[in-house]
């Protein structure tokens, strides 16, 4: 549960309109505390019109920015409102909404401002094979190197953050490929956030068709590795610092956050 947090889903959403009523359906009936921001990112199809029609807020984008594009401008819908935690989760049903109150206890212990939902940690029998598989065990060598944890999904994009991290990507949010996965998170942890993850089972997507094929996955690691490069040596803006750990707003959030800890855990 969330406590007395408010808590906003982001849902990413490029030509969903058949798929996703029912994630957002799931949703509401496992989430009844939490709301949801669909993110039209230049659909095609009526993605807009059925979310709205589920209930959800619905933010639309002119033309397709892609994810990276589509979470900075939920994670600026989210600090806006006043939300406490925003969790991305993909609109083509990949992610399963029974694991957020794992996300949010994890958050909730203080432990965490990013918490990721990582395959390959224990829970599920999801398999990448061939050239993929190596890359995506280089990249988590790399990034749990940089994140001082150890990380084995760092391109999920099943991922919640806290107060501070939503006031951090609501002005800085990286939009290129593979930015709101690889970028977004060595962004944050150079910034002095902690990042940690929790297993979860991804399902098949009830849309769209992935692609593999050894080629493909060369490709991919050879865009992941430029990614990082880049993440590694760009300066962050100065500004952002004032919501990083060992700020004044980084340390007011943690004395807050501590004492609604303790009245959550002495109702329940």
């Amino acid at each position: 549960m969330s406590g007395e947090r408010r808590v906003l889903i982001i849902l990413p959403a490029w030509n969903e309109e058949d798929g996703l009523p029912s994630v957002l359906r799931e949703i509401q009936e496992q989430l009844p505390y939490v709301d949801t921001l669909v993110v039209d990112d230049g659909s095609a199809d009526s993605t807009a019109a059925v979310a709205r029609a589920a209930g959800s807020a619905v933010a639309q984008l002119p033309f397709n920015l892609g994810v990276g594009g589509a979470m900075r401008l939920g994670y600026r819908y989210a600090q806006q409102h006043g939300y406490d935690v925003a969790i991305q989760v993909d609109a083509d049903g990949q992610h399963d909404p029974a694991y957020v109150p794992a996300l949010l206890e994890r958050l909730a212990t203080g432990e965490a401002d990013l918490v990721i939902g990582a395959r390959f940690a224990g829970d599920g029998n999801y398999k990448v094979g061939g050239p993929r598989k190596w890359a995506m065990k280089l990249l988590s060598v790399v990034l749990s190197r940089i994140t001082k944890t150890k990380l084995t999904d760092t391109t999920s994009g099943f991922r919640a953050c806290n107060r501070p991290l939503i006031e951090f990507f609501a002005r800085w949010y990286p939009v290129e490929y593979l930015g709101d996965t690889i970028e977004s998170m060595v962004g944050a942890a150079r910034s002095g956030f902690t990042v940690r993850q929790v297993p979860v089972s991804m399902r098949a997507r009830t849309t769209g068709t992935p692609s593999a094929s050894p080629f493909r996955a060369m490709v991919y690691l050879s865009r992941a590795g430029l990614v990082l490069l880049l993440a590694m040596i760009r300066r962050m803006p100065k500004e952002l610092k004032e919501f990083a750990p060992g700020s004044r707003s980084y340390a007011a959030f943690t004395q807050r956050a501590a004492e609604q800890r303790r009245r959550e855990l002495t109702k329940a």
